[in-house]
């Protein structure tokens, strides 16, 4: 089988037209903002926390430049790419190296696609670095379900009304320091009517100390002019990370779970849309005290014309740890000029935003034992102004 598949190929390749075409997009966000203080500007974030709400509330400087090569276009009408990103991060108050204590410079996405294969139903094969099934929530810039990684994988082999996909991976993350063997297994684009969708997702992480997470997801289009997410997860062991391979010193006696719903919605006159969220995980432990996260937050833009919307954002997260609960608040208004629309997604956008927040007493010890330099030690609010522009094409 193995010596048939491989004359397979070669006979293709030999057939196929090598051709040059190249596309190229990317993604940046720049700006600068500074603190009531009169210092550089700290980001809000809940101690503990796996994620932020991030209107008016990010920290760095950001861009990723993808690039991706037309290889071959074979006989049977597959072709074969080569991509590549390169990412590049720099905190806010340091000088643009984008190394070092500054930042990095990292190529994070390289890898081979072999698209529309037949012999894999009109399916894709990749090998390399890549990102691969990223599902987040936009305002708070959190994966919660996430396939990226080092290896290589099927992807979209099609069946009567889903497609099966599979991941093997050595490492999900580039900070991720030893190499860890990870199998998913995802049966995508289950459609149970004309307007909902359902994944599901297994991933098992190959390790002394054995993990397993599984995510069922479903997503119903045409609600409320958008789309509704809804998604629930569990793992145990290493598989407590959900999204990825979690801690591998854990063993199946450690075990999460997490329930999300996302909307993203648009008013019938377009004047008002956004987007809203509620998620909530609970990790249970074998040798320290177990967690409850909840975070709840709600972005909306009013539009006043074409190229210019008023938006606000709340968010709220909360961490209950034994006899303990810690919150914050973040608050962030931001006048928004547009050049290519006023929807939720379009981009380019430049905003001018004001940003406040405040905690509790509990969780201002935790800021305190953490950052003891910051402009709010021993505070319990603050707030932040700045400007950034943010685009993708």
């Amino acid at each position: 089988m193995k010596k048939t598949l491989w004359m397979y190929s070669a006979a293709l390749l030999m057939s196929s037209q090598v051709v040059s075409a190249i596309e190229v997009n990317g993604y940046f966000r720049t700006g600068i903002g500074g603190t009531d203080h009169g210092d550089m500007q700290e980001c809000f974030k809940l101690t503990g926390a796996l994620s932020k709400y991030r209107l008016g509330n990010e920290c760095e400087q950001y861009g990723e430049i993808f690039a991706s090569q037309e290889l071959a276009e074979l006989s049977d009408h597959s072709k074969i790419k080569i991509n590549g990103m390169v990412q590049f991060y720099n905190d806010y108050g340091k000088s643009l190296k984008f190394s070092g204590d500054n930042g990095y410079t990292r190529m994070n996405q390289i890898y081979l696609d072999w698209t529309n294969v037949s012999f894999l139903n009109g399916g894709n094969f990749w090998a390399g670095r890549r990102y691969y099934n990223r599902n987040d929530i936009n305002m708070s810039d959190f994966f919660y379900w996430n396939q990226s990684g080092t290896g290589f994988g099927i992807d979209n082999f099609k069946l009567d009304n889903f497609a099966l996909n599979y991941v093997f991976s050595r490492k999900d993350d580039l900070f991720q320091e030893k190499y860890i063997n990870r199998h998913d297994f995802t049966v995508s684009d289950i459609k149970l009517n004309d307007k909902n969708k359902l994944n599901l997702g297994l991933s098992y992480i190959d390790h002394e100390n054995e993990g397993w997470a599984f995510t069922i997801q479903n997503i119903t289009s045409n609600i409320l002019n958008g789309k509704n997410t809804i998604a629930f997860q569990y793992g145990e062991g290493p598989g407590t990370g959900l999204g990825y391979t979690g801690n591998v010193s854990l063993d199946r006696e450690n075990t999460s779970f997490r329930m999300l719903d996302v909307v993203d919605w648009q008013s019938p006159s377009k004047v008002l849309n956004g987007q809203a969220q509620i998620l909530y995980q609970i990790n249970e432990y074998s040798q320290q005290e177990d967690t409850k996260w909840l975070s709840v937050g709600s972005r909306t833009s009013y539009v006043v014309d074409d190229h210019f919307k008023l938006t606000g954002e709340i968010g709220y997260d909360q961490i209950k740890q034994g006899n303990e609960t810690r919150d914050l608040t973040k608050i962030t208004i931001a006048p928004t000029f547009t050049l290519k629309g006023s929807g939720y997604y379009d981009r380019p956008e430049l905003r001018l935003y004001y940003t406040y927040a405040f905690w509790n007493d509990a969780e201002q010890k935790m800021r305190d034992l953490a950052n003891p330099d910051s402009s709010f030690y021993s505070t319990s609010n603050g707030s932040n102004f700045g400007v950034q522009l943010e685009h993708s094409w």
